[in-house]
């Protein structure tokens, strides 16, 4: 490569105010095989591409290094405009002369020194760079959702629309998720199963969508356009094509348990519908409690099920589904009370999360919509909520707010003074973020038409005195310690990533922070797409969300899934690994450390067909150039396309010129 173009940017001010543009420019004049350098206010605008291409066009460039900001940001931009000049979109190196320069050295003469090294060494590195072609895949129109809660229900619903199958998964035995058990949701302030039940019912209504609920991923296998997904589908015990959500079976069974859609405020039988609105609304059988499986000496649902619904025989089925795009989207679960020891929880019956707040609350809670206190059904006179329990406390492992708790809280504030106008309602808070339309208007509305006290301050401590609850906490604003007697504590407990999120994440093979929550590909840029191509996210299974931001983004996944299906084919960046057959020792190291599973074992064969060898092999639609194989290799067989040694080793080599 001989004829190589330099193209320095200005980033406006933000490079040229700690890099001498002029001197990178002069420099990159003068490096073996660079025939032209030209810098420029802003490359990445239409005149600085436009200028790209007449360049490459008129001084017949056969390669071009671009001196900007990150690759991250502009790399397919300044690729689309290397094309456009003609050349291999892969004969284009940049050279990071923002992040890597003008932002993290003070010194303008170090910073562009830094700069002349960096121009210098891509000059060298796209010397040995080779044209690359992109692998082109079919792409499945169809998608699977895994959860459905409001962001999954969303998505389903966004892209079956548009004409295009959907499979939605979801692990408990009827959808809805948490806003299913909401009294009321805010924004607007309605009535949650008012909400939800159309909203739902819309699902299993529509012919595009097919609906598996009390189901799991069970594995993942395939690549962007073309996943297989295999799926279990729990056994229920009742024939769902039978069923007709009668309820008999429930009233006659003996057992009683802890009902979770009402958070162990109610018992509910061994067989029972989730809740008197789910969808779909059939019925299951906890084995777990069921006499007939623990004990066998129980059949009374099935001797009072009017359709014969009852089958103990029944089995879990996996279920092989394809899909060219994955939405993830499950949800969130709250930290759990007992955590917090100091405030009662799981201590104290009346000191409650506010998710049992909003059971008891609920027309369909067990109190039918009455506030009761747990303890002795009594209507509290004075609630204390207290907020932040869990976060923003790193002690506890959750130093991010949880966002809802501001607007929530005040609404079960003002849900309470609807039900007993003269009860006295306080809140506990470290800091109001209310952050959203209305939002912070509400929460004023909360105290100035509701009454509520608002104490800004940390509990120290809930105890019984003379068997009333106290609350016991610091108000910072007048700097003194204030204890509160309440019938009844309400704790806005920390969100936490849904249970079980982890595996889901090792099965799909996409990344979770430090808090579980799953990981977006780019805080800034890409904050639907995850780094496994193909694969999106919705909701609160990234970060805690309200409900219009999920619903938001669970539109915008989908939008993602759509752009996806608009044409026929995928075509996927080409660098990928490559393993050198001959020197490869079949160790298998490479496919331990890859998180895309997309090393697989191959056998090389002997003219009479019998295996003499094992070897790795990497598949290229999987695999998504992260380099651990390579850097795991002890044989040094893996290499990657645009990243090989001789590329790299003309990049360190450069250091040593002048």
């Amino acid at each position: 490569m001989s004829r190589i173009g330099v193209f320095v940017c200005w980033c406006g001010s933000s490079i040229a105010e700690q890099v001498d543009i002029r001197e990178v420019s002069r420099y990159g004049a003068m490096l073996p095989g660079v025939v032209k350098v030209i810098d420029h206010q802003y490359l990445c605008s239409e005149s600085g591409q436009k200028l790209i291409v007449k360049t490459i066009r008129e001084q017949r460039l056969d390669g071009v290094v671009v001196a900007a900001c990150s690759p991250g940001m502009h790399q397919v931009t300044f690729r689309r405009a290397v094309t456009g000049g003609g050349l291999n979109p892969y004969l284009l190196e940049i050279a990071n002369v923002q992040e890597h320069c003008s932002r993290v050295y003070k010194d303008r003469s170090e910073a562009t020194a830094r700069a002349k090294n960096l121009v210098r060494m891509m000059v060298e590195r796209v010397k040995w760079n080779r044209p690359l072609d992109q692998v082109k895949l079919p792409v499945t129109r169809r998608a699977l959702v895994i959860g459905a809660g409001i962001a999954g229900i969303q998505a389903s619903l966004d892209i079956a629309a548009c004409g295009y199958e959907v499979v939605l998964v979801e692990k408990k035995p009827s959808i809805g998720g948490h806003v299913a058990q909401l009294a009321e949701i805010f924004p607007p302030l309605g009535s949650s199963p008012c909400i939800m039940t159309p909203y739902a019912a819309e699902v299993v209504q529509n012919p595009n969508i097919t609906l598996y609920p009390y189901a799991e991923l069970e594995s993942l296998e395939g690549y962007a356009g073309n996943f297989t997904a295999r799926i279990r589908k729990k056994a229920r015990f009742v024939d769902a094509s039978k069923c007709t959500g009668c309820g008999i079976c429930q009233q006659k069974c003996p057992v009683s348990v802890k009902s979770e859609f009402n958070e162990g405020l109610s018992f509910r039988p061994a067989v029972y519908l989730p809740f008197p609105y789910a969808v779909p609304n059939t019925a299951i059988i906890d084995r777990e409690n069921c006499l007939r499986f623990q004990e066998g000496t129980c059949s009374l649902c099935q001797e009072v099920c009017p359709t014969g619904a009852i089958d103990y025989r029944q089995k879990d089925e996996i279920i092989s589904e394809e899909a060219g795009a994955i939405v993830v989207a499950t949800g969130y679960d709250l930290m759990a009370r007992e955590v917090y020891a100091e405030y009662g929880g799981g201590q104290y019956p009346d000191v409650i999360t506010s998710l049992q707040f909003e059971r008891l609350m609920s027309a369909s809670g067990p109190t039918r919509g009455l506030l009761r206190r747990p303890s002795d059904g009594r209507i509290p006179g004075s609630v204390v909520f207290i907020q932040c329990v869990g976060s923003m406390d790193a002690s506890h492992g959750i130093p991010y707010c949880s966002r809802i708790c501001c607007t929530y809280t005040a609404k079960q504030a003002m849900l309470f003074r609807h039900q007993c106008p003269d009860g006295r309602a306080y809140v506990f808070h470290v800091d109001i973020r209310a952050a959203g339309n209305n939002y912070h208007e509400y929460v004023r509305k909360a105290i100035e038409e509701y009454k509520t006290v608002y104490i800004r301050g940390r509990v120290s401590r809930v105890f019984l005195r003379d068997g009333c609850l106290v609350v016991s906490g610091v108000d910072a604003m007048i700097g003194e310690q204030v204890e509160i007697e309440a019938d009844l504590v309400v704790l806005a407990a920390a969100v936490t990533a849904s249970s079980g999120v982890e595996n889901l994440a090792r099965k799909l093979g996409i990344a979770y922070d430090l808090h579980h929550f799953l990981s977006e590909a780019h805080p800034g840029l890409r904050p639907i797409e995850t780094n496994s191509m193909g694969i999106y996210l919705a909701g609160a299974c990234q970060a805690p969300k309200d409900i219009p931001e999920t619903v938001a983004q669970a539109g915008a996944a989908a939008a993602k899934v759509l752009g996806l299906f608009g044409s026929k084919d995928l075509f996927q960046d080409p660098s990928v690994a490559r393993v050198n057959e001959n020197t490869c020792t079949g160790c298998l190291l490479c496919q331990k450390v890859c998180t895309y599973n997309a090393i697989e074992i191959k056998g090389l064969k002997n003219r009479r067909g019998d295996v003499v060898k094992i070897v790795s092999s990497v598949n290229t639609n999987k695999c998504r150039g992260c380099g651990t194989c390579a850097a795991e290799c002890r044989s040094h067989s893996i290499e990657f396309e645009g990243f090989n040694d001789q590329q790299i080793y003309a990049q360190i080599n450069a250091l040593g010129l002048r």
